[in-house]
């Protein structure tokens, strides 16, 4: 079993920088990935980010590229998600998840929110 903490969610102005916090623990934590997925009001659940926990690939929404940055502590077994440049659109709950079967993420986080005042 895999426990995910996210943490690091806060109220922010526009314009403005938050780093969300990924810490898994449980049994010998490896993953094929790890992502970030947020759902705001009303909307459904969206990837934001990925990246391969073993070779460190990334790969972004295209909405948040140029502003938001993951990376990874395979030391720490933590993934972060630096999110510069706010804005009032990226409000939403912002979970992680690890993949450890190919093709789906099967260890969820209990969620961080961010919102992003105008």
């Amino acid at each position: 079993q895999v426990q995910l903490v996210e943490s690091g969610g806060g109220l922010v102005q526009a314009g403005g920088s938050l780093r969300l916090s990924c810490a898994a623990s449980g049994r010998t934590f490896s993953a094929y990935g790890m992502g970030w997925f947020r759902q705001g009001p009303g909307k459904e659940r969206e990837l934001v980010a990925v990246i391969g926990w073993s070779d460190g690939s990334t790969s972004y929404k295209d909405s948040v590229k140029g502003r938001f940055t993951i990376s990874k502590d395979n030391t720490k077994n933590t993934v972060y998600l630096q999110m510069n440049s706010l804005k009032p659109e990226d409000t939403a709950v912002y979970y992680c998840a690890a993949s450890v079967t190919i093709g789906r993420y099967d260890y969820w986080g209990q969620g961080t929110q961010v919102t992003v005042s105008s």
